[in-house]
Parts: C-alpha cells; sequence; structure tokens
C-alpha cells in the first residue's frame, strides 16, 4: 500500500492542476445538486419491531385518518390572578384561539378545554390539544408559525399562554459552534506550524471535503429521506477528521523536508507512509459510522452511514489534494523545525545540530514514560477508573419537555400543566386493545381498563374509545410521576405484563404507546444494541489493527484502553447531567436521566477518532522498530515525530466538539460535552500515558505474532519500508553513476 500511495502522491504533486481542478469541479457539481434539489424536511422517524411502533401501526390500520403517529401541541392557559380560566371574557379568549388554530391545512383537529374537560380544579389553568397529520419531525414552517401566532393573540388578551408537545420540535441550533472550532483549529495549527499558508492547507481541505459531503447529503435528501438532521454528524465529523488528516500528512511533509529530499519526493513519501496511517484510521471511522445500522433505527443508520461517505471523503482529499497544495505552496512550507513567515515576518532557521541538541516535549515525556511505566501505568487506569465509578448509576431515558431550559415555552407549558394536572399529566400513555380475535369485544375493552386502575402509580384511565368496527379500542392513562421517572418506566411494564395475562385469557392483545413508552422501547433497543454493536465494531477494528501493525497485543491493548476511555466519558456524563457536578458551569439547568442514544453514539463515534490517535501514534513508533531500533527507543521515536502533531490533532476535535456545549438543547449539550472529554481522556490518558507504559513493559513482546498468523496476513507496509528499500537503491544508483 505504501508504494501505491507514494506513486499517488508524487502523481497528485506533479498533476497537481488537474486534481485540483477535479475536486474543485466535485465541490461545484455538489454545490449545484443541493441548490437544485426538491427541499426536504425532517427524516420520518420510526423504530421497527418496537411495541410503540407496532401500536402506531395498528392504529393507522383500524383508525384510518387520524394520524396516530401525528404531531401534537398543546397550547396551555393560565387566568391572570384572581380570575379563572371560566370567566366570561377568558372563555370567550379560548373559543377564539381553538377556532384560529383549526384553519390549519395540516390540523386534524383541536380539542375545546370545556367540552373535553380540560380545565384544572382550581380553575385557573386550561389546556387545548392540537393534532397534526404529520409527525413534529415533518411538521412544516408555516404550521409551526401560525400556532405560535395563536398563542401570541391570546396573550394579548391577558392570558398567559405557553405551547408543549412534539409540534415545535426543531433541529438544535448551536449558534456560532462550527465557527468557534474552525477559529480554535486555525489557532492551533499556526502554531504547530508557525505558518500562515501549512496551517491553512488543512482548513482548506476540510472546509473543501464538508462542503462536498453536505451538499450531497442536500441533494439527496428528499430522494432517499435523510431529512435535515443527517448533515449535523457529517459536518461534525467530517470537519474534525478532515483537519486531522489533513495536519498529519503534511507534517510528514515537513519531516521529510527535514531530512534533505526533494518536494516532489517528500510529498510521495509523505502520503506513503502517513497516508497509510490516514487510510486505515479512516477505515475504522468508517466501520464505528456505518456499524450503527445494527441498532435498527433507520434515521441513525441514514446518519452513520451519511458521517462515513464525508469520513471517506476526507481520506482522499488527504490523499490526493493535499500533495497537490502543496506542489502549489512550494518553498512557502517550510521544513520540520524551520518556521514559515508568519504575518510577514520570517522566523529565524537554527542550524541542524543545534535543533537536535535539544529534545522537544514528546522526546522528554516518553523517557519519563519509559523510565517509569509501572507507575505512569497504574496512575493513568487508576485515575480513568475513578472518574468511571459514577457510570455505575447510570440512567438512561429520552429528553422530554421537562429538559428544556426554562427560558423555553415548552418547558413552562411542561410546568403549568404539571402545577394544574400533576406531573404525570404531560406524559400520557396510549393503550391500544386489539380485541379482533376476542369473543365480546366490549368486556375485554372493560377488563383491561379495570387491570389497569388497580395498577400502581395510576391516576386516571379514560373509557375506552373504540373504532366504527367495535373491534379496537384505545385507553388513556394518566401517570402520576413525570414522564422520564423509572416509576413511569416500571408502569408501562406492568400495563404490559397485565396485557400478556389478558392475551392468554381472552386472545387480545393489548399495546401501549405514545411519546412516553416510544422513549422507553427507544432506550431499551438502544440498551439492546450496545452490546452486539461493541462487538461488531471492536472486533472488526482489531482485525484490522492486527494487519496494520502486525501485532496481537497492540490492537489488544488499543481497544481496552478505548473501554477505559469511554466508561470514563459516560462517568463524567452522569455526574454533570444527572447528579448535578458543576452544573452550573455547564449551563445545565435541569438533571435526569442521560440520553439513551448517548453510550451507543459515543462508542461509534469516539472509537473511530480514538483509533485515529492509535494509528498515528504507534505506527510511528512500529516504523523505528522495524526500521531497527529497541522497543523502548521506538516508543521515544515515535514520540518525538507524532507527540506534537497528535496533541494538535486531540485539541483540534476537542474545540470541535466543546463548541456545542453552549447550545440551549440539552441533548447537544450533553454530546458536546460527552464527545470532548472522552477525546481528552482518549489522548492524552490513554495514547499519550497508558499505551506507551503498556509498550515499554511489554518491550518486543508488543510486537510478537504468530508466524502462521503472520504468513496469512497481507502485507501492507504501513511503515514504508518498500519506500526505504526503493530510496536506498536510488541512492546507490546515483553514487554509481558519480563514481
Amino acid at each position: 500500500m505504501a508504494t501505491f500511495l507514494y506513486k499517488l502522491g508524487r502523481l497528485s504533486f506533479r498533476r497537481r492542476h488537474v486534481v485540483a481542478l477535479i475536486w474543485v469541479a466535485l465541490l461545484t457539481l455538489a454545490g449545484v445538486g443541493a441548490a437544485s434539489a426538491p427541499a426536504a424536511g425532517n427524516s420520518s422517524f420510526s423504530i421497527p419491531g418496537t411495541e410503540a411502533q407496532k401500536a402506531f401501526d395498528l392504529l393507522e390500520q383500524r383508525f384510518p385518518g387520524t394520524s396516530a403517529d401525528g404531531a401534537t401541541a398543546r397550547v396551555v392557559f393560565k387566568a391572570p390572578s384572581g380570575e379563572k380560566m371560566t370567566d366570561p371574557g377568558n372563555k370567550a379568549t379560548v373559543k377564539d384561539t381553538v377556532k384560529e388554530l383549526s384553519d390549519g391545512s395540516e390540523v386534524v383537529r383541536v380539542t375545546d378545554p370545556y367540552q373535553a374537560k380540560a380545565v384544572s380544579k382550581d380553575g385557573t389553568i386550561a389546556y387545548a390539544q392540537v393534532s397534526y397529520k404529520v409527525s413534529g419531525m415533518e411538521l412544516d414552517d408555516a404550521a409551526k408559525d401560525a400556532l405560535e401566532d395563536s398563542a401570541q393573540d391570546a396573550r394579548k388578551a391577558g392570558l398567559t399562554v405557553e405551547i408543549g408537545g412534539d409540534a415545535l420540535q426543531a433541529v438544535p441550533h448551536t449558534g456560532s459552534s462550527e465557527v468557534i472550532g474552525i477559529a480554535v483549529a486555525a489557532v492551533v495549527l499556526v502554531i504547530t506550524f508557525g505558518s500562515l499558508v501549512a496551517a491553512g492547507l488543512p482548513l482548506l481541505t476540510a472546509l473543501i471535503g464538508v462542503g462536498i459531503g453536505v451538499s450531497a447529503i442536500t441533494g439527496l435528501a428528499s430522494a432517499l429521506d435523510l431529512g435535515t438532521t443527517t448533515s449535523t454528524l457529517a459536518m461534525m465529523i467530517g470537519l474534525a477528521v478532515g483537519i486531522d488528516y489533513a495536519l498529519f500528512i503534511v507534517s510528514r511533509y515537513r519531516a521529510e523536508l527535514a531530512e534533505g529530499r526533494e518536494r516532489e519526493e517528500a510529498a510521495g513519501r509523505a502520503v506513503g507512509t502517513a497516508g497509510s496511517a490516514v487510510v486505515f484510521a479512516g477505515l475504522t471511522v468508517v466501520i464505528a459510522l456505518v456499524g450503527l445500522s445494527v441498532v435498527n433505527i433507520p434515521m441513525l443508520t441514514k446518519m452513520g452511514i451519511a458521517a462515513a461517505g464525508t469520513v471517506a471523503i476526507a481520506v482522499l482529499i488527504a490523499l490526493t489534494m493535499i500533495p497537490a497544495l502543496l506542489g502549489y505552496a512550494g518553498r512557502k512550507v517550510k521544513p520540520m523545525g524551520e518556521k514559515g513567515k508568519l504575518f510577514g515576518r520570517s522566523k529565524p532557521q537554527a542550524a541542524g545540530p543545534a535543533r537536535s541538541a535539544k529534545p522537544n516535549l514528546g522526546t522528554r515525556w516518553a523517557s519519563f514514560v519509559v523510565r517509569r511505566p509501572l507507575a505512569v501505568l497504574l496512575l493513568g487506569v487508576i485515575g480513568l477508573g475513578a472518574a468511571a465509578v459514577p457510570a455505575t448509576s447510570l440512567e438512561l431515558g429520552l429528553p422530554d419537555d421537562g429538559s428544556q431550559p426554562t427560558s423555553t415555552t415548552q418547558r413552562r407549558a411542561y410546568d403549568l400543566l404539571s402545577e394544574g394536572f400533576g406531573p404525570g399529566f404531560n406524559g400520557p400513555l396510549m393503550v391500544v386493545v386489539d380485541a379482533k380475535n376476542s369473543d365480546d369485544p366490549k368486556a375485554v375493552f372493560t377488563e383491561t381498563g379495570d387491570e389497569i386502575k388497580g395498577l400502581k402509580d395510576v391516576v386516571t384511565v379514560t373509557p375506552a374509545q373504540p373504532n366504527k368496527a367495535g373491534d379496537t379500542a384505545t385507553i388513556t392513562v394518566i401517570p402520576g410521576s413525570q414522564p422520564s421517572s423509572v416509576t413511569t418506566e416500571n408502569l408501562v411494564h406492568g400495563i404490559r405484563d397485565a396485557g400478556a395475562d389478558i392475551k392468554a385469557d381472552t386472545d387480545a392483545g393489548v399495546l401501549v404507546t405514545g411519546s412516553t413508552a416510544m422513549n422507553v422501547d427507544v432506550s431499551e433497543k438502544l440498551n439492546d444494541a450496545l452490546v452486539p454493536y461493541l462487538v461488531l465494531v471492536v472486533g472488526l477494528a482489531f482485525l484490522l489493527l492486527i494487519v496494520v501493525f502486525r501485532s496481537i497485543l497492540v490492537p489488544l491493548k488499543a481497544a481496552l484502553g478505548f473501554l477505559l476511555s469511554v466508561m470514563a466519558a459516560l462517568g463524567a456524563v452522569v455526574a454533570v447531567f444527572q447528579w448535578g457536578w458543576l452544573s452550573g458551569l455547564m449551563g445545565v439547568e435541569q438533571t435526569g436521566p442521560v440520553m439513551s442514544m448517548m453510550p451507543i453514539f459515543m462508542v461509534g463515534v469516539v472509537f473511530g477518532l480514538a483509533m485515529d490517535y492509535e494509528v498515528f501514534l504507534v505506527t510511528r513508533m512500529r516504523e523505528a522498530y522495524v526500521h531497527g531500533e529497541k522497543p523502548a527507543q521506538a516508543v521515544v521515536t515515535g514520540f518525538r515525530h507524532g507527540a506534537r502533531v497528535v496533541t494538535a490533532a486531540a485539541v483540534i476535535m476537542m474545540a470541535v466538539f466543546a463548541g456545542f456545549i453552549g447550545s440551549s438543547e440539552s441533548m447537544v449539550k450533553m454530546i458536546g460535552f460527552g464527545l470532548a472529554i472522552a477525546v481528552f481522556f482518549d489522548a492524552f490518558i490513554v495514547r499519550m500515558a497508558i499505551v506507551p507504559a503498556v509498550l515499554a513493559l511489554l518491550g518486543r513482546k508488543a510486537w510478537w505474532l504468530p508466524k502462521w498468523l503472520d504468513r496469512a496476513l497481507p502485507n501492507v507496509d504501513v511503515e514504508g519500508e518498500g519506500l526505504r528499500t526503493r530510496t536506498d537503491r536510488g541512492d546507490e544508483d546515483r553514487e554509481l553513476v558519480r563514481a
């Protein structure tokens, strides 16, 4: 592989005009496609195989036209102090609002609070429920604007009006987080390279790669039902890895220049060596993202595949466009140790011996770890273990309006409903009774309602509402606890257990659905998929790393270190978002269960990124070992060449993710914090401390591989041994010519 990539790098350097033209043409084509493609709404949301989804599907069949899985909005009214909602003036305002809400083209029905008895006992709070034909993720902006305008008209009449439910569900906006991440990345790159030109190359190529990827997603969104949320993960991951991959190749190019090679040769060798690491690092990220499909949540699968495609583009750009741009840059990109022009001033170049006289920080740190590997290993493992302790009390759930900031209308509506009707009113359960195969459907409906009334934490059970055929009915159950509580989750399981007994006696099916039950099912589905996902992703990456490092223990150590860093990161997430530690600093207004998608999301994203650092750092050590250095010295050599670059890459990655902590959405805030802290733990504790300590303790055993397996594995030559042989042979030929 190294030889092929070496030739590709040299070809891209020589034919830089053609390469640049191809990528600019692809960017233009993707942009035109995105601009001309039909606008796509948010992706439809379904959870195949869950009981809640089966109930929705059954309702569509037995109650046609009711849009059971459509969006709902609760418009909550509160009377001014000293007044009641039953006062004539307030009642007239609510009636006008209900009439106004009914005019929307996507509205199925609007309930009148006075006819539906949706007024609190003290008469101060009432609500009208609006049902829509489509889900909250598919509802168009015009319908949302009409909803908010109606509420504003009622406010002008003197009422307090807030809107809850999923009708106002929107794509989370993170403000200037991407800009902040790019700005921090630019600063880190300038510090790393000491040159605006060299620093600009990774930024330029990363932006081009993300531009192509996101434009392609936008262009295909309508045809493939990708939705507007799909590009968020693709942009986040594509930007981070795009900068990192280009950073590694540019750094290797400068190192090759420092060894006296011509620029075209240096570009070829940089792509042949660092480029090989980029290919395998990119493969691990792609495996982790595509592996999200095992969860069998279509939206998550599409997000993973779209992000994986953007990563693949980042790899191709790093292998071809970076050497092409290096050809354009010429002497403006200086050899390693020689600073370029920064804001017009040229940094003085130290002589070669002086440069090598003082070891860099990476060399000094690696030498310290090699001298005291056991102490560093124990300290790192104990520290991460301590950080992981909170993860033992991890509670998973999906966020609802109760986790929104108090400044939002959704949260204020949630609090008003809790005040007027009890905390469980925000999470009603819909029980669907399928009595088609029963001899006496009416008796089954009554028996089901009576069974549910006898369960714990049940406040209200409405009478069964049968369909026209009389073979299916819905029953609404109001829990006594808030939707995201463990008590409500237990109630969902209790109703389902009671339904199993009813089915055994009457052959009637009892299904529980609604947003609360759907959240419970999604959480359980994600939990059940976590272990298979870990086995698939870690297993495939383990095999891939065996091929890269030609070792059993190095990939095993890489996987175990990753698991340790993810557990520590989950512990930190629990401490902040569930326990409330440093919640004020992080802007967490409401603690509660950790988002159920968080563990599997962190495993997928962080594993791919962690393996990036592993591949880039350890391939340098492997390269030094293969070329004759002792194991301990190879560790030091790897750090001398790679520590600064890996550190810069990790800081850039953390900056991109940390920018999302400032989001007002608790889910986005949690993802940003979790990924940023996971990269910190993995890059600076696992890869920078535990990895060299373990390799120092193992010595030559770290690179052991059974002979039969060594013969069976393909030789991908990530270390560039074939390039060294080629160069040595070329040097001999030149010596003969001179002789």
